[in-house]
């Protein structure tokens, strides 16, 4: 592995990472000329989201508890990505405890380690990569000082494994330390140990969670309780901008088990002494909803229309509008993808309890700052009077960035004085869901006449993504312009292409939509591979030779090249059909991580069969590989139901489908036979994992798809005619 190039303390990585809204607003007035817009978008599609929290106290971050073990309060959460394992490696290795010796937790906001930003855009790993061994490293050199005061001799003679210090004979556990200390003095950033020096980074170790998962441990929010709880049901609208304006809730306050009716201007909510008195109560309540228009899904495709609204031009390079109006020989193609739900099988809910000002709040969250927020301001109380309490997400996807369940449970509690536990039936799930954008692609090109591109064109069309979300400042919509979830993997990657361009156009939609796994990612690269696949054929090329050679010569061009390469090889790339079986290329790049795939796929009938898939990704420094290719072997198989299953449409005012089965989603007989995944580390620091490699999977069996049946796919859900 390469070794680290340099270091830096944790006060300067504050001032380099604290780039708020103060610091928005000061380049705001720039940002409207379009070649500035442009460059923070560039930088927006290729950079690091900052670690934003405490650094500077470790005693918040770490315990040591009486048995030697080492408490870590991780301030990022846990839904299935491997974040905790990956994490505790990181800590361990600079700590000088064994992995047997590291515990991780999810870290209350009463601890005061919390983190302002949320868990999401593939930056857990990469965002605490550098403060987390600092932290870890000055803990340990906190631990070795009392050591030396307690042990009688000079810190510099004392060495330290598996959390014992020792010297001169003596030795003392990290336990027998800690104890009785009730003031810790801070040193400066201890120097971090070279990357070859680590023993556990790097390295293939068990997941941390693996046993609480294995045994059914009540980890998740659904399985949260507190003493003497009731349940809560809160009445949801099921047609599209409804607007309530009165119920009657008199039949359901005489039904058995209701505690409570609590009418907010916002929701109505019943307590009951269980769940399914609570559900009854609520069917029972006629609401008076007010609906402007009935919309279907045809109104909702006439919006999306590249075209229509405003458009934002986020990449430019040279006089492409100027080569493709109105030249001869420019090639179009459309794309299309659908609306798509989250679909995680835990719902949304919260458990909560509201006593003497103070709020306690258990959930799955992926915002944990934001929820605390949000529940103070609706309470009326502070910040600091709000602890959330993490737990384990049945599946996040960034279906958790919006969770507005925790403040509802809240305001029921206080009501009742007691605790409340609050969640979604799958119906209410899927129809108050904030959903995948769908979208609409039109790409252009004209060949040079040595058939490569001499000018690319990719206009998208989509509904909101970060701009649907609560956790961006409305004037931040402004000041942006598009929506960088909406246009991420948008932009051409191909830069030794002379002329090249990337339109944004956004739509508001008459329902929520936001953050989805990869956000833009797949239905972007869908379109632009695709339209890669096809421009080579046009061309005579072989696809994997036609990329490669478009690519800049420069360090991410050159991982790019690398990626792609290694996928062919590993494959054995080849455009002929054999024994019933093609071959289908792609690639994307996303937050600098570069990945390639081929899909090795059949078709029966009109069913699409995937057999194989290859992948090869280069996401940096590996913290642990088995956990790398668990990410990958998941976002290849979740990519694959978005591209080939997954489809939500509008009837009569209604979001459809509200079931699993209806709701059409991969199975495992759709799952490929084999997944193999090769990983590059060209890199010394760590990169995103969790969703680049959703990215090329859907382009890359619709190419497959084509060298089979001469059908060009130009709309997920992928199906054959």
């Amino acid at each position: 592995m390469a070794k680290e190039k340099k270091r830096i303390s944790r006060r300067r990585f504050l001032v380099r990472g604290g780039l708020g809204t103060v610091g928005v607003l000061a380049v705001g007035t720039y940002l409207f000329r379009n070649p500035i817009r442009r460059k923070i978008a560039e930088m927006a599609n290729t950079g690091e989201a900052p670690y934003i929290g405490n650094t500077d106290t470790p005693i918040i971050w770490f315990e040591i508890t009486e048995d030697n073990k080492v408490l870590f309060h991780s301030p990022k959460v846990e839904m299935g990505q491997g974040t905790f394992t990956g994490l505790a490696q990181m800590a361990a290795d600079e700590l000088e405890i064994h992995m047997g010796q590291i515990q991780v937790v999810h870290a209350q906001t009463g601890s005061g380690n919390i983190d302002g930003f949320s868990t999401g855009g593939s930056t857990s790993i990469s965002s605490l990569w550098l403060p987390l061994r600092e932290l870890a490293a000055t803990m340990r050199e906190m631990l070795r000082t009392e050591g030396g005061k307690k042990l009688g001799m000079e810190v510099s003679s004392l060495t330290i494994a598996d959390g014992i210090v020792s010297g001169g004979g003596s030795k003392m556990s990290y336990a027998e330390i800690a104890k009785g200390v009730t003031e810790w003095k801070v040193p400066d950033t201890p120097t971090l140990k070279a990357i070859e020096d680590y023993k556990f980074i790097g390295k293939p170790v068990p997941r941390v969670d693996l046993d609480a998962k294995v045994f059914g441990a009540p980890i998740f929010g659904m399985d949260a309780s507190m003493p003497d709880m009731l349940y809560a049901a809160v009445v949801c609208p099921d047609t599209i901008g409804a607007t309530f304006l009165g119920a009657d809730t008199s039949r359901a306050a005489t039904m058995p088990g209701v505690v409570k009716i609590v009418k907010e201007e916002d929701f109505i909510g019943v307590v009951a002494a269980s769940r399914m008195e609570a559900e009854n109560a609520k069917n029972a309540i006629k609401v008076d909803w007010k609906v402007d228009r009935v919309w279907q899904t045809k109104d909702i495709e006439e919006m999306i229309q590249v075209g229509a609204g405003r458009p934002y031009i986020i990449q430019a390079e040279g006089k492409t509008e100027r080569i493709l109006d109105g030249s001869e020989g420019v090639i179009t193609a459309e794309f299309t993808s659908p609306l798509g739900a989250h679909a995680q099988l835990e719902p949304n809910g919260a458990v909560a309890s509201v006593v003497d000002g103070k709020a306690t709040v258990m959930m799955s969250t992926q915002v944990i700052s934001f929820t605390r927020g949000q529940i103070a301001d609706r309470l009326g109380i502070d910040a600091e009077d709000v602890n959330i309490v993490p737990t384990f997400l049945g599946g996040g996807f960034g279906g958790r960035l919006h969770t507005p369940m925790g403040m509802q449970a809240a305001v029921l509690s206080k009501a009742v004085g007691k605790p409340v536990k609050c969640f979604l039936n799958r119906k209410e799930e899927f129809q108050n869901d904030s959903f995948r954008p769908p979208t609409h692609h039109v790409l252009k090109a004209k060949l040079a006449d040595d058939g490569l591109i001499a000018a690319i064109q990719h206009q998208v069309s989509s509904g909101d993504v970060m701009f649907g979300s609560p956790l961006v400042p409305k004037i931040v919509h402004g000041i942006l312009g598009a929506d960088l979830g909406a246009w991420r993997g948008g932009m051409i990657q191909y830069r030794g292409i002379p002329n090249y361009q990337a339109v944004s156009w956004r739509v508001k939609l008459p329902f929520a939509t936001s953050w989805w796994r990869s956000l833009g990612l797949l239905a972007n690269t869908f379109a632009i591979e695709s339209f890669m696949d096809e421009l080579a054929i046009r061309a005579g090329k072989d696809p994997v030779q036609f990329r490669l050679d478009q690519i800049q010569d420069d360090k991410a061009g050159n991982r790019l090249k690398e990626v792609i390469r290694t996928a062919a090889e590993k494959a054995g790339y080849s455009d002929e059909i054999v024994d019933g079986r093609a071959m289908g290329f792609a690639a994307s790049t996303d937050a600098s991580t570069p990945v390639a795939q081929i899909a090795e796929v059949s078709v029966e009938g009109k069913e699409i069969k995937v057999h194989r898939v290859t992948c090869a990704i280069d996401p940096g420094l590996a913290i642990n590989p088995d956990q790398i290719r668990a990410q990958c072997e998941g976002s290849i198989i979740m990519g694959m139901s978005a591209a080939m299953h997954e489809r939500m449409y509008v009837e009569d005012g209604q979001l459809q489908p509200i079931i699993y089965g209806p709701y059409e989603m991969a199975l495992m007989k759709h799952a490929p036979k084999e997944i193999e995944v090769v990983i590059l580390e060209n890199d010394d620091k760590p990169g995103a994992v969790g969703e680049p490699p959703l990215g090329p999977i859907g382009a890359a069996v619709a190419n497959a798809v084509f060298r089979l049946t001469g059908q060009r796919l130009r709309s997920m859900p992928l199906k054959l005619t």
